[in-house]
């Protein structure tokens, strides 16, 4: 109840306003009533932005924030640029697809509402924070609807102008589901739905901020078209993600009462536990045949790969999930891909992949090397890939035989091995399916006599790691090129 009438004291410091000050009446909200200093932070912070420019000027009384770090005692809130601000200072320096936020704002005029909006997409969780008349949205509604379809047709235009085919399967889901952003809508007697106001029910909002961001966004995209399609390739390979679960629930329905079938071409090993047994990607049925009979049936088993795998970094989901050889490889692993995988479902603890030791067994090593990085890079960081060494060389000399590598090898056992008297018997192998069982057996299965090398990924050049895999094996032909044309000249001993 007020306690007197106002008074004018007059001017006092050149100050201008009114101070408001009040105490929750006990009789209704109880005598312990008291305010959540955060909560009220939050909503003060919130008006700064909302309304670009204000300058708001936070206290508050230390022993009610005591202990809390995201309270402080003052503080001045001010975002000049409004939203954009405001998201740019959440993300920090966070990844981020784009380095541009996409953010603008239109006027009221001739009755339409005005809209304001900031939106970036980044490798978290979608975040986007919605509000009417600067009433918070935390459920969305009709005005989040129109900015999930402006950005969605905006994309799919622009896939058509580029001639992305696989640009038309995007959908809202696709566009927002790592996106980050804010929009703010005033418009007039806004309808929500419940007492709560958590979720806009005006139908007009979806049509205006629909219209208000259509040309700003088609504009954003064609300012930059390397940003767009790193946009662009972000958002179709969400898209591709989704196709791959859904087909991947389709299959798991249909072999939801049925027995686990192995791929045919499977050798597998007889013991059921993961631990020790090791799964050999053999380049060739000849070479798997060879492998079979060297192998220890108990915990080596062989997987005999028919020609080039297919190369998932450039290839489209659509192609990746028809290829028969690839879903024989993830049906033999059983641990799932992407954020599928599953480490406890993975049938064996070392994967070794097993080629001929010349360019093209390097080339199916890569290929297969870059399959498990894009679609299992977990198997890779728990030390489950290997690359197996067989040999290039068997020399002979009287009772004595050994096994090179390659001819830096050779060259060293020649000198320091072969020096009796007696003619050196050199050979090469033309491959692994030339190799005898117990040759094969000998010099790169047996695990006292073989070589490994583990596959691993630089935790500390993750990005340098990634950029390499994209630029050599991506769709990007222009930066193979140039990588050839940098480096060209350091090649030297080529198997051609």
């Amino acid at each position: 109840m007020p306690q007197g009438e106002l008074q004018d004291l007059g001017p006092i410091q050149n100050r201008r306003g009114t101070r408001v000050r009040f105490h929750p009446d006990a009789e209704i909200f109880g005598p312990r009533a008291k305010f959540d200093p955060a909560r009220v932070m939050r909503m003060a912070r919130s008006k700064a932005y909302l309304f670009g420019g204000v300058e708001i000027r936070w206290s508050c009384d230390p022993s009610l924030v005591d202990g809390n770090d995201d309270v402080p005692d003052k503080a001045v809130f001010h975002f000049p640029g409004g939203l954009k601000d405001y998201l740019a200072a959440t993300i920090g320096k966070d990844f981020t697809v784009t380095r541009e936020i996409f953010a603008g704002k239109t006027e009221k005029t001739g009755g339409h509402g005005a809209v304001e909006w900031a939106v970036s997409w980044y490798g978290g969780d979608p975040n986007v924070h919605s509000y009417c008349n600067t009433v918070p949205t935390p459920e969305g509604g009709a005005h989040e609807a129109g900015l999930r379809q402006a950005l969605m047709r905006g994309l799919k235009n622009y896939a058509e102008m580029v001639g992305n085919k696989r640009g038309a399967q995007i959908t809202t889901d696709d566009v927002m589901i790592s996106a980050v952003g804010m929009l703010s809508v005033f418009i007039r007697e806004p309808e929500f739905v419940g007492q709560t106001k958590d979720r806009l029910a005006t139908v007009e909002a979806q049509r205006i901020v629909e219209n208000a961001l259509r040309d700003p966004f088609d504009l954003y995209l064609s300012a930059n078209p390397m940003e767009s399609e790193k946009l662009l390739d972000w958002v179709v390979e969400r898209s591709e993600e989704r196709l791959r679960r859904r087909k991947e629930r389709e299959v798991n329905r249909k072999s939801a009462v049925k027995k686990l079938r192995l791929p045919g071409k499977l050798a597998d090993c007889s013991q059921k536990a993961a631990s020790g047994a090791e799964l050999f990607l053999v380049e060739g049925d000849s070479a798997g045949g060879s492998a079979k009979q060297a192998r220890n049936r108990t915990n080596q088993a062989i997987l005999p790969l028919r020609g080039k795998i297919l190369n998932v970094a450039s290839a489209g989901r659509d192609k990746f999930t028809a290829n028969q050889l690839l879903a024989d490889l993830i049906q033999a692993l059983g641990c799932g891909t992407r954020t599928k995988y599953r480490e406890e479902d993975l049938r064996y603890e070392r994967i070794i992949i097993m080629t001929d030791a010349d360019v093209d067994g390097a080339h199916i090593a890569s290929l297969l090397i870059t399959f498990f990085y894009k679609e299992m890079p977990e198997l890779i960081r728990q030390g489950h890939l290997f690359l197996a060494v067989p040999p290039l060389y068997k020399i002979s000399q009287g009772g004595k035989t050994a096994y090179a590598r390659d001819d830096a090898h050779r060259a060293e056992l020649m000198e320091n091995f072969f020096t009796g008297r007696g003619k050196v018997e050199l050979s090469r192998f033309k491959g692994l399916g030339e190799m005898l069982p117990a040759q094969l057996k000998e010099t790169t299965m047996d695990p006292k006599k073989r070589m490994l090398l583990r596959v691993d990924i630089d935790a500390v050049d993750f990005e340098g790691t990634k950029t390499a895999v994209d630029d050599l094996m991506g769709t990007k032909a222009d930066a193979r090129f140039r990588f050839i044309q940098e480096n060209a000249a350091f090649a030297d001993n080529l198997d051609i």
